[in-house]
């Protein structure tokens, strides 16, 4: 069955820095010019993927490939780039218990990729921006979430388009104490991911009144976690705030088992978990009630039509529109460097996706590109509108609910703008 992913119901605005102090190093987004070993370009834009096929995120994989392939086909159809069609090698991303991602890395450059999409866990990019940047290369992750991106050291060619985890661990802590949780539980994966959403979900909550009662920061590859929810059980908080991948459908099982069920303890759930596919063999009801947190914007009915002519077995759409998002900036970008080579589009990533005249769509963009026109490229994922760090300035969170069929659906969305307030 196919659901109907991120449609807001109703949209609040706020009011929020993106980007984070930092001193020292090179960051996201600021592209250090002037080297004599920048690459040249070839005159063929080729991209690579490292996107889950395998391991804990591998369900987001279809939509992930999908909204790549959908921006290639229409990029390609509309002329290509520099006057050539995009080129493409995919790989696997894996996870952190294996050295997959490193390995497709080294694949890739070995292709003369100018940039590479992925990876989609934030532990997973950190393993390889260090190679990827040292080429030369760009590297766009359509779903890194995790605040470390904001001020890693990369020589400007790092990019997302998904918002840091600061917004979506405000909109989750706000929610949790909003629903009259003065006492709450964490289940936390332990890596960048996990620990740093975690963090942000306690500051948030606790500043609103709420009290975290017991945090447990797990691994994710363990062969068991009763010990861990029996922690959480001691503490009997009234609400749960569960942070993982798809090792959740076993922390789930255990905490049924245990008596902390969604009918007594609120749960609450997060983008590396909420799917509906990972818990299509819990009970009926299970989940029910049980809310959580997306990063990103609405992905239309349109959009999803198109996609599954890409891909007609396409069930999920988390970050599809992310990762269509990132293909046609790059393609934008390349456009307007006149050069495929990394550092000229990064160069130009931050011009394209803002303060010039709106478009939407490769065809309607590039026309404007080609006549010398400055654009503002608005994404199927939002306006995304980069600041200097390479993080989207503008970012919408949505927050779902699931129902008796464990499925779940948008009951809204809240939208956040950079102000500011930049320490």
């Amino acid at each position: 069955m196919i659901r109907n992913l991120r449609a807001p119901l109703a949209v609040t605005a706020a009011v929020l820095a993106l980007a984070a102090c930092s001193s020292g190093g090179t960051t996201a987004g600021t592209v250090t010019s002037g080297s004599a070993s920048a690459p040249q370009g070839d005159g063929t834009l080729t991209l690579g993927t490292v996107l889950p096929q395998t391991g804990s995120l591998a369900y987001l994989g279809p939509p992930m490939f999908g909204g790549v392939d959908l921006a290639r086909k229409e990029i390609n159809e509309a002329g290509g780039v520099l006057g050539k069609p995009v080129a493409k090698f995919d790989t696997d991303s894996g996870d952190t218990t294996t050295n997959i991602a490193s390995q497709s890395v080294d694949k890739l450059l070995t292709q003369k990729v100018d940039a590479i999409v992925g990876a989609a866990s934030s532990s997973v990019s950190e393993s390889i921006i260090d190679k990827i940047t040292r080429a030369k290369v760009v590297q766009f992750s359509p779903a890194n979430t995790s605040d470390k991106f904001t001020t890693i050291k990369d020589d400007g060619l790092y990019f997302r388009t998904a918002p840091p985890d600061k917004l979506q661990g405000r909109v989750l802590g706000d929610l949790v104490v909003a629903d009259g949780n003065d006492t709450i539980g964490i289940l936390a994966m332990q890596d960048s991911y996990g620990s740093g959403l975690a963090d942000q979900v306690t500051k948030t909550a606790e500043e609103g009144g709420g009290k975290v009662v017991e945090r447990v920061d797990y691994d994710p590859k363990a062969a068991d976690f009763s010990a861990d929810v029996a922690k959480i059980k001691a503490a009997n908080p009234k609400g749960i705030v569960l942070i993982g991948f798809e090792e959740t459908s076993k922390v789930v099982q255990e905490l049924v088992k245990q008596g902390l069920t969604s009918d007594r303890h609120k749960w609450y759930m997060v983008d590396g978990n909420m799917s509906n596919t990972n818990f299509v063999k819990a009970p009926k009801g299970t989940l029910d009630g049980v809310k959580g947190t997306l990063p990103g914007a609405e992905a239309p009915g349109a959009f999803q039509e198109r996609l599954l002519q890409v891909n007609p077995e396409i069930t999920e759409y988390t970050y599809a529109a992310e990762s269509y998002d990132a293909v046609t900036l790059l393609a934008l970008a390349a456009e307007a460097a006149k050069s495929d080579a990394g550092p000229a589009i990064a160069g130009k990533l931050v011009e394209v996706s803002k303060g010039g005249t709106k478009c939407t769509g490769f065809k309607e963009c590039v026309d404007l590109v080609r006549a010398g026109t400055d654009i503002d490229y608005d994404g199927v994922s939002g306006p995304v509108d980069f600041n200097d760090v390479g993080d989207p300035s503008v970012a919408t969170i949505g927050v779902y609910q699931y129902g008796a069929n464990n499925k779940f659906n948008a009951a809204k969305a809240i939208e956040y703008r950079r102000g500011n307030i930049d320490g």
